[in-house]
């Protein structure tokens, strides 16, 4: 990074940091921070699409998932020692007072709804995401009205954080899913988007 031509030293901040920092309230309530690989990034803002959308997923996940599993809609999941993302959704095994000492860590469906994210989404986050070995990663794209599913997650030189996801599908209206923690539950795409 530079600034004017000059080299700035950063400084990155550990997850159990980032906790304390969060636990001491110096953040305000209305700053959307997530700690990426180190880094404080500032969350986009959120329209009233992906609003509806994570209301939407929220509840298909629900009914999908079923009794001993977890929707958290916006919350924080514990992946690293370095990155503490708050997905749009995330789903876990058990319930939610099962994670009131920490953040849960091993999520069993991760997914980001992208508008101006996507760039964000498909890559450091899914690299971040496959180096924590999340097997199912899901980005509901509004952009292009289709559902990318990540899967396969594998070492790489390629992705910065040296991991990547080897399967990725773009699903579109009309296709359905299985997720592979519910593989009997078929869930269709159109549920997953915003009617046309």
């Amino acid at each position: 990074m530079e600034i004017d031509d000059l080299p700035v030293k950063t400084r990155r901040w550990t997850r159990r940091e980032y906790e304390r920092l969060v636990d001491q309230g110096i953040f305000r309530d209305d700053e959307r921070l997530e700690l990426l690989g180190g880094l404080l990034v500032v969350r986009e803002p959120q329209g009233s699409r992906h609003g509806a959308a994570i209301a939407a997923l929220s509840r298909v996940f629900a009914r999908a998932f079923g009794d001993g599993f977890h929707v958290r809609p916006q919350l924080p999941i514990a992946l690293d020692d370095a990155s503490e993302p708050e997905p749009d959704i995330v789903v876990v095994r058990g319930g939610p007072w099962d994670y009131v000492r920490a953040h849960p860590s091993v999520p069993v469906l991760v997914v980001e709804i992208a508008e101006t994210s996507l760039v964000l989404d498909r890559g450091h986050k899914s690299a971040l995401y496959a180096r924590a070995g999340i097997a199912d990663y899901w980005i509901v794209n509004l952009r292009e009205a289709v559902v990318e599913v990540y899967r396969q997650p594998a070492p790489s030189d390629a992705a910065p954080p040296g991991w990547e996801y080897r399967s990725k599908q773009r699903l579109a209206v009309g296709a359905t899913i299985s997720p592979l923690a519910a593989p009997s539950q078929s869930i269709l795409i159109a549920d997953l988007l915003p009617p046309a």
